[in-house]
C-alpha cells in the first residue's frame, strides 16, 4: 500500500482510524490518571488540589510531553477527519438502506452511530479545551496555586466550572457518548490492525468493555464530585 492510499483507500482510512484510535486510548489512560488525582482531596481535605495541580504542572512543563501534545492534536484531527470520511463513504454505499431494518440483529446501535457519538465528543472537546487547556497553556489567565506561584490553580478552576449544573450535565452526556464510542471503537481498532484470533479477540472485547465503562465513569465522577462538594478548597 502506498502512503497516499492511507488517506484515500477504504482500507487505508480504517488503518488510520485504528492507529489513531489506539493512540487516543493511551492518552485517555494518562488523562484519567492525572484527573483522578483530584480525589486525593477526599482522603486528605488539607490537600486542596495540590497533588492534582502538581501532576497537571508536570504535564505542562515537561518538554517531551509538550511535543507529544502536538502529536495528540494531530491524532485527534486525523481521527475526526477520517471518521467523517468513512461515515460519508459508508452512507453512500448503503444508498437507500435495507428493505428490512436489521436493527440490533445486524449490529449494535452504537456501532452504527459512531459518527453521531464522535460529533458529540468533538463538541465536548472544543468546550473542554476552551475551559481548561486554553486558559492554562495559552491565555495564562488562571490564578497561581497557593503553594507555588509558578503553577496554575487548575483545581480551583475545575471547582469553579463545575458549580454550574448545566456544565455538569454536559460533561456527563459527553462521558456517556465516550463510553458507547469506546465500546465499538476499542475492539474495532484491534480487529483492523489484524487481531483475528478468537482467543485474543474475546480478551480484547472484555478489556474494551471494561475500559469503556470504567474510564468514562471516573471522568463523570469528577464534575459530580466538584458540584456536590466532595472535593473542595478549604
Amino acid at each position: 500500500m502506498k502512503w497516499s492510499e492511507l488517506f484515500t483507500s477504504s482500507i487505508g482510512k480504517k488503518l488510520v482510524m485504528a492507529f489513531t484510535g489506539i493512540f487516543l486510548i493511551l492518552f485517555l489512560i494518562v488523562h484519567v490518571g492525572i484527573n483522578a488525582c483530584i480525589f486525593a482531596d477526599v482522603f486528605d481535605p488539607t490537600d486542596n488540589g495540590e497533588i492534582f495541580n502538581r501532576a497537571a504542572h508536570f504535564m505542562a512543563a515537561t518538554i517531551v510531553i509538550r511535543i507529544a501534545e502536538v502529536g495528540l492534536f494531530a491524532g485527534i484531527i486525523l481521527h475526526i477527519v477520517q471518521g467523517y470520511m468513512l461515515s460519508a463513504q459508508n452512507q453512500s454505499r448503503r444508498g437507500k438502506g435495507y428493505a428490512v431494518a436489521m436493527g440490533n440483529k445486524g449490529s449494535k446501535w452504537y456501532s452504527r452511530s459512531m459518527g453521531l457519538l464522535g460529533t458529540l465528543i468533538l463538541m465536548f472537546l472544543i468546550l473542554h479545551v476552551s475551559q481548561f487547556w486554553w486558559d492554562s497553556r495559552i491565555a495564562h489567565n488562571l490564578e497561581p496555586a497557593a503553594y507555588d506561584a509558578s503553577q496554575h490553580d487548575l483545581f480551583a478552576r475545575m471547582i469553579e466550572v463545575f458549580q454550574n449544573p448545566v456544565m455538569v450535565v454536559l460533561y456527563i452526556i459527553a462521558c456517556i457518548s465516550l463510553a458507547y464510542h469506546l465500546m465499538h471503537g476499542f475492539q474495532s481498532s484491534f480487529r483492523t490492525i489484524g487481531v483475528h484470533n478468537n482467543k485474543y479477540l474475546k480478551m480484547i472485547k472484555g478489556i474494551g468493555y471494561g475500559f469503556a465503562i470504567i474510564v468514562p465513569i471516573i471522568f463523570a465522577l469528577m464534575p459530580i464530585a466538584c458540584y456536590f462538594g466532595w472535593v473542595a478548597i478549604d
